[in-house]
């Protein structure tokens, strides 16, 4: 398939989301080989990443809000959490004042290993991004910004539609 005939801004819009649905692909395909290496399911993985994500912002995750962010029903997100507990790559805590409120937080266990294997890659991704200027960075910081925003926009609209 080639480049489409379109007029310049048209075709530099193609270019630009078909380069984020190539990045969001070569994401995934790194969680699934993540959950190869770890002998977890993919979903697992993704769960552990978000996880991760979320301790690396300061801002750790229910298991609600760790639900909502990949898209499991509360039921199948209570097993997936019993199964990474058992396997010793999380830990469920209620550090919250109010104890209702648990807590999700990798374990030592997983972080060495998970450390392993993103080491390389976040390496090579900063050594990328160190190549442009700040001023660039946060215009494409913003860029992004704006796609996911309209993207929840539609998403949140199909759910009323539905």
């Amino acid at each position: 398939m080639g480049e489409p005939k379109l007029g310049h801004v048209s075709a530099q819009h193609h270019r630009l989301m078909e380069g984020l649905r190539v990045y969001g692909a070569n994401y995934t395909e790194f969680t699934r080989r993540f959950a190869a290496w770890l002998g977890v399911h993919s979903t697992d993985a993704v769960a552990l990443m978000e996880i991760f994500y979320a301790e690396d912002r300061g801002a750790p995750l229910s298991p609600a809000r760790l639900s909502e962010r990949i898209s499991l029903s509360s039921g199948a997100t209570t097993a997936l959490l019993n199964r990474l507990e058992r396997a010793g790559h999380i830990i469920r805590t209620r550090e919250h004042t109010d104890r209702r409120i648990v807590t999700l937080t990798s374990s030592p266990h997983i972080q060495e290993p998970a450390r392993k294997f993103f080491g390389p890659l976040a390496d090579r991704l900063d050594a990328t991004m160190s190549r442009y200027p700040p001023e660039l960075l946060q215009q494409f910081e913003t860029f992004l910004h704006d796609l996911c925003t309209a993207m929840d926009a539609q998403l949140e609209q199909q759910d009323h539609d539905d």
